[in-house]
């Protein structure tokens, strides 16, 4: 499975893999409440049926519409599952995330993937990553302020046997012998400690190897007597100086959220700060706006180097892909889109940065802040 990241984003966006189908529900993390939750994915996937039975009558969707009821039956999948669901599928792509935000419930098939719920999940400004590490188990977490859940994927969780496996170092020996006729007499070269600490660099070395760039800040949580040492060998720039000091698998999940967030919080308050001052000096110079339909227009040009949109703001309708013109719609229509969703979008296309921010922390009031390269 695909990480769930910008990069992911953008090369959807790119993709031309008609009919795509885009489905979106809320799930549920424990028994009894997750029951309910195959069976909404079902009724989405009837959904699903109906609209490519209207919109692609004589295209061979069965395959398609197989892999989607055989997930609707996968009970470890449904048991198993985060706050809400996403899944991508096309003739050459069936990709699904659990993820820790609620998804609004949605069934889409057009002719390319609908994004908007993802976009908001991977842009938002508060996401994180915890690496907890000791000197033989490490595991990925990603979440926001409100929750972390461990990752399955790029190689995680790993052990120390499982990355090294036969590797591992073997105690080393010397022989010799009493004397003509003696007995030979068996001495250790090195210390166990000594085998303990080359098993654990090349452990630490390996774990750094396989964490993927491009997430979000990474923090470390591990044994103070870790810290240094796999920072020495990790070459990864989204991590972060700081980290959370003591074993990490002695905490309660919810305590390594509270100290992680405690070391990502002054860094993100900053950045928000620093998002805000950029865009008051670009509008202050005509470099930037918090009008849609300007955004939209200056988007469409490929004038938008970064947009700031609003975590809670809704705004029906559609954005004209060619003319950035603003087509008003009413949101009870399951087609309609979000106008910043569609905003977003389009600087996506066009290689510019989104940033979802809190209401609280907007510059403006219009649900939009943009600033142009030019």
């Amino acid at each position: 499975m695909p990480t769930l990241d910008p990069k992911y984003l953008t090369t959807v966006l790119s993709a031309s893999e008609s009919p795509c189908v885009s489905i979106y529900q809320p799930a549920h993390r424990m028994h009894p409440e997750n029951a309910q939750d195959p069976i909404r994915f079902k009724n989405l996937v009837k959904q699903v049926e109906e609209s490519l039975d209207r919109a692609f009558r004589g295209r061979d969707t069965r395959p398609l519409l197989d892999k989607l009821n055989a997930l609707a039956r996968d009970a470890h999948f449904w048991n198993h599952t985060l706050d809400g669901v996403a899944v991508l599928a096309s003739d050459s792509r069936f990709d699904v995330f659990t993820v820790a935000r609620k998804f609004p419930e949605l069934a889409v098939v057009a002719d390319s993937f609908h994004l908007k719920p993802l976009l908001r999940y991977v842009q938002s400004a508060d996401r994180f990553r915890v690496l907890a590490l000791s000197r033989d188990k490490a595991v990925l977490f990603e979440g926001n302020r409100y929750a972390l859940d461990a990752q399955a994927a790029d190689g995680f969780p790993v052990t120390l046997t499982e990355l090294l496996g036969e590797e591992k170092t073997e105690p080393r020996h010397a022989v010799r012998f009493a004397g003509p006729g003696g007995p030979k007499l068996h001495h250790g070269q090195g210390s166990r400690q000594d085998e303990i600490d080359i098993d654990t660099e090349r452990f630490f070395r390996g774990v750094a190897g396989r964490l993927p760039t491009g997430g979000g800040p990474l923090v470390l949580a591990a044994l103070a007597e870790h810290q240094t040492p796999f920072r020495a060998v990790c070459r990864n720039p989204d991590l972060l100086p700081d980290g959370v000091v003591g074993d990490p698998f002695a905490l309660a999940p919810g305590d390594l959220l509270a100290r992680a967030w405690a070391v990502i919080e002054p860094g993100y308050l900053a950045r928000l700060k620093q998002l805000t001052e950029d865009f008051g000096t670009a509008s202050g110079r005509g470099q930037g706006t918090g009008d849609l339909s300007d955004a939209a227009r200056a988007a469409v040009a490929g004038r938008v180097g970064r947009l700031l949109i609003d975590a809670d703001r809704v705004l029906p309708g559609q954005i004209d892909p060619h003319t950035g013109a603003i087509r008003p719609a009413e949101l009870a229509d399951p087609k309609t889109d979000d106008l910043l969703d569609d905003l977003a979008e389009l600087v996506l296309r066009t290689g510019g940065d989104v940033v979802v921010v809190p209401t609280d922390r907007m510059p403006t009031k219009t649900g939009l802040a943009a600033i142009y390269r030019y």
